[in-house]
């Protein structure tokens, strides 16, 4: 009787995996990255944020976006904090506003924005400054495991 029971179990597991693959978008799964996913948390965070205080959601830029990741594996790379110049990415993306936001260390793409941005004056400026319509976001970690993020920030 143990090993019928054994092996009901291991059909039950067998069919539970099997229908959770199944339920999984294969363009999803080959494409979420742990900083893809911290980026897109960020991404949501910050318009919700921006929905909260009466300001228009912001579109994803690829240009941005592309300048934002970029970025956030350099700093993620040199361990230095810094801003990137924002004048190549102006005329690169095709924007006639662009801002930038930074960070180093905090754990999930929620609370870089939550905890860390939407704290300090000048980044929450950023995160609601009527006149962006566009965004990107970036994330790397370090070999210490430490997440870097660039959020970057345009209007045509």
């Amino acid at each position: 009787m143990f090993s019928g029971f054994r092996h009901v179990t291991i059909m039950l597991t067998a069919a539970a995996v099997g229908a959770t693959l199944w339920l999984l978008p294969a363009q999803a799964s080959a494409r979420a990255t742990p900083a893809t996913t911290y980026a897109a948390k960020a991404f949501r965070t910050t318009n919700a944020h921006r929905v909260h205080h009466d300001r228009v959601r912001l579109k994803k830029g690829a240009c941005l976006t592309r300048a934002a990741e970029r970025w956030a594996r350099q700093m993620a790379r040199s361990g230095r904090l810094t801003h990137q110049r924002l004048g190549p990415v102006l005329t690169g993306c095709h924007v006639s506003w662009a801002g930038e936001n930074i960070a180093v260390g905090f754990p999930s793409g929620a609370s870089v924005v939550t905890r860390g941005w939407m704290r300090s004056s000048g980044h929450r400026a950023n995160v609601l400054r009527p006149q962006y319509r566009l965004m990107g976001v970036g994330a790397a970690r370090d070999r210490h495991g430490r997440w870097w993020v660039s959020q970057v920030f345009g209007r045509r």
